[in-house]
């Protein structure tokens, strides 16, 4: 018959099995763990509330954190009285209780030539007011004036001078196909086409366009300096246009028509 095992034997040597030990405490300042103090908690809440109520009195109460001055960029027609009046920021308030939203929203309200503007705090005692202009692509002549239209159809001035560079809309719509053409597309939309038009067009060609022709929806034409003429067709496919167009002027540039309206097929002759 077999004895006792190696555990058998060690196990009975020992007097049999014990408790496992508890896990022992990590020993801190000499095996001792200290607990704070109540007065040491109390001092410490103490020294929050006072850290607190400083940063609130600094930033809402003390003088030092107020609004002393409000800086504009970015303004080309604009003059920064103009921007400043408009936003109407609150000098002599505590800076960091300056409501940027609201003065975005006054701005892009009180002046329709601005397009976007970001506000920001300058610490400790400024407002930047950094400002983008509408820029025209194309104007309407209402009454001897002008009306400027940027590239996504907002009319956002009136001035008494054409601006130079931007081409004026010509809407005159084909006598024969009028009344059809306008039961479809209405003025308003034959309007948008040409502004698709218009801000779609080349840098260089944008300087040299003097009017958008519009007799149709698919009928949009260009005048250039020097009598030459772009037939565009409808606003759509603006950007191979384009490109169609620049091509085609290099490689015709003593042509005086041009026919983008169909951009696979293009076209320019001479006369």
């Amino acid at each position: 018959m077999a004895g006792p095992t190696t555990a058998e034997r060690q196990k009975s040597a020992s007097g049999g099995s014990r408790p496992p030990r508890p896990p022992r405490l990590p020993r801190l300042l000499g095996g001792r763990v200290r607990i704070p103090r109540p007065r040491t908690l109390i001092l410490s809440l103490v020294a929050l509330v006072l850290l607190g109520a400083g940063g609130v009195w600094l930033f809402y109460g003390s003088q030092w954190l107020r609004v002393e001055r409000v800086t504009t960029s970015g303004t080309r027609v604009l003059t920064p009285e103009e921007v400043r009046e408009a936003a109407a920021a609150p000098v002599g308030s505590p800076l960091i209780s300056v409501d940027t939203d609201a003065i975005e929203d006054r701005l892009r309200e009180k002046l329709r030539r601005v397009d976007s503007v970001e506000v920001v705090r300058s610490w400790p005692h400024g407002i930047g007011l950094k400002v983008t202009e509408r820029k025209p692509v194309l104007l309407i002549e209402k009454g001897g004036k002008f009306v400027e239209v940027d590239a996504k159809g907002v009319r956002f001035a009136t001035v008494g001078h054409r601006a130079k560079g931007v081409p004026l809309l010509e809407l005159r719509p084909d006598r024969e196909n009028a009344a059809a053409s306008l039961r479809r597309f209405d003025s308003h939309r034959l309007r948008r086409e040409s502004v698709r038009v218009a801000g779609a067009l080349p840098a260089a060609v944008a300087r040299d366009t003097r009017a958008v022709k519009v007799r149709s929806y698919d009928s949009i034409s260009l005048e250039l300096s020097g009598g030459r003429t772009v037939a565009w067709g409808s606003g759509e496919k603006g950007r191979t246009k384009a490109s169609t167009l620049t091509a085609l002027m290099k490689a015709a540039p003593k042509a005086r028509h041009f026919d983008v309206s169909v951009p696979t097929a293009p076209a320019s002759s001479a006369s």
